[in-house]
């Protein structure tokens, strides 16, 4: 029996034919691992807003290794000398750089896990993927975690102008119809080049770069920050700690209890418990079941809630189901006390007891940077050989609003909520 064809050509709708080059890249796209990014969103709750937000971090992780060759062919037509080990590590650190996303990727990133970034999970997954293939990922392990002793590779898969944000902020704007995403990557990718193994851009790209600093705080506000996905992303969040208050309730009584809330026992092992990293890392029960979630869990679990006796469960579920949103209200400075005083009076009105006003009402702060040159600095190559930061190369008149942190203070509530006592009766 002949063995199968592993290089891949797949039908891209932003980037056209992308192949995957590697038997081995190929093996990794069919895992299991993989395979699940298929039922994660990419932007989470964004389809709230923009009805064609439903691409998948499967799609992203694919472009991103797209990407990755394109900025390995670019380099080597310079002349900086890339072995094919090397290209292929790259690619599999930016193909599995998002493997350790869980449902609705950031959105419940606080959720899950006690202060776990994606990140760490990732490459906890790749390091688990790298025993299963005897060892073939260590080099894209060194380059993924930044111990490679060619420290462009890292800033290719993880920086302020890598791979990752050029795929999302090109995608993202694409599936969202928003305009600004749109970010000219191939020819920013045309002007990389190295200066001691650092990663740089030749002075004719800098217009290039401002661009793509300008579609990615343009991009934060308009979609990731967008003020119907921060409603959407609360309810989400208060659905999920109201859940994990009951099914820790149940287990106080012995699992005796009314409310009786359904979880798939994946699910109900992060909500009945606080798992750190370290526990995260040690116990394998933790691993087994975090690559088992995906947002289908979340959904159908909503489903169920939504029908559950706890009237808070069930309205947060039926209110996100149905799309009736919290309202909200953005300011740059902290609210008064005046203003929530007044909304938790409003709530009051409708029978909700103090117990349950924090599910209803919920503060927040949201922040945008594009560009932050105490961290990894974008450098441009000028024609003298000389390497500057952008933020020095660069003339734009509004540099000082992309290199400073934005802050948004939110405040949402649940304005159009009914009576506890109409809604409890239905």
């Amino acid at each position: 029996m002949p063995a199968p064809n592993k290089k891949k050509i797949l039908n891209d709708p932003v980037y056209g034919f992308i192949t995957i080059p590697t038997e081995l890249l190929y093996d990794l796209v069919e895992h299991p691992f993989f395979q699940r990014l298929r039922r994660i969103k990419q932007l989470g709750l964004s389809e709230y807003v923009y009805p064609g937000a439903l691409h998948t971090r499967f799609h992203h992780a694919l472009g991103a290794m797209h990407l990755m060759g394109q900025a390995m062919s670019t380099l080597q037509s310079k002349g900086h000398f890339i072995t094919d080990a090397e290209c292929e590590a790259a690619q599999i650190a930016i193909l599995l750089h998002d493997v350790g996303h869980g449902p609705f990727s950031h959105v419940l990133e606080c959720c899950l896990l006690e202060n776990v970034h994606h990140e760490q999970v990732s490459l906890l997954l790749m390091h688990e993927l790298n025993q299963q293939f005897n060892g073939r990922l260590t080099l894209a392990i060194r380059m993924f975690e930044g111990s490679y002793e060619r420290p462009f590779f890292h800033q290719l898969i993880s920086s302020q102008l890598d791979m990752d944000r050029m795929d999302y902020l090109n995608r993202d704007g694409y599936y969202t119809g928003v305009a600004e995403g749109a970010i000219g990557a191939e020819r920013i990718i045309k002007m990389l080049d190295l200066a001691d193994d650092q990663l740089v851009v030749e002075a004719k790209g800098i217009l290039s770069v401002e661009n793509f600093l300008n579609a990615r705080r343009l991009m934060y506000w308009q979609v990731y920050l967008h003020k119907t996905s921060i409603c959407c992303e609360s309810m989400l969040v208060q659905i999920l700690r109201r859940a994990r208050f009951l099914i820790r309730q149940e287990g106080d009584l012995g699992g005796a209890s009314a409310a009786g809330v359904y979880a798939p026992a994946t699910f109900r092992l992060f909500l009945r418990e606080s798992v750190t990293f370290d526990a995260f890392r040690s116990d394998r029960q933790y691993l087994n079941a975090f690559t088992e979630l995906d947002d289908y869990d979340i959904w159908s679990c909503i489903k169920q809630w939504a029908l559950q006796d706890d009237w808070v469960l069930s309205t947060l579920c039926r209110m996100l189901l149905d799309r009736r949103l919290f309202k909200i209200l953005l300011s740059t400075e902290p609210f008064a006390g005046e203003l929530l005083t007044e909304l938790e009076r409003q709530l009051r009105r409708t029978g909700l007891p103090d117990e349950a006003l924090s599910y209803f009402l919920v503060e927040g702060q949201a922040t945008n940077a594009a560009y932050l040159p105490s961290k990894e600095r974008i450098n441009i190559k000028l024609k003298s050989g000389k390497v500057i930061d952008i933020a020095d190369a660069s003339d734009l008149s509004n540099v000082h609003v992309l290199t400073n942190i934005v802050r948004r203070y939110y405040v949402c509530w649940a304005k159009e909520l009914e009576s506890v006592g109409e809604s409890a009766s239905r």
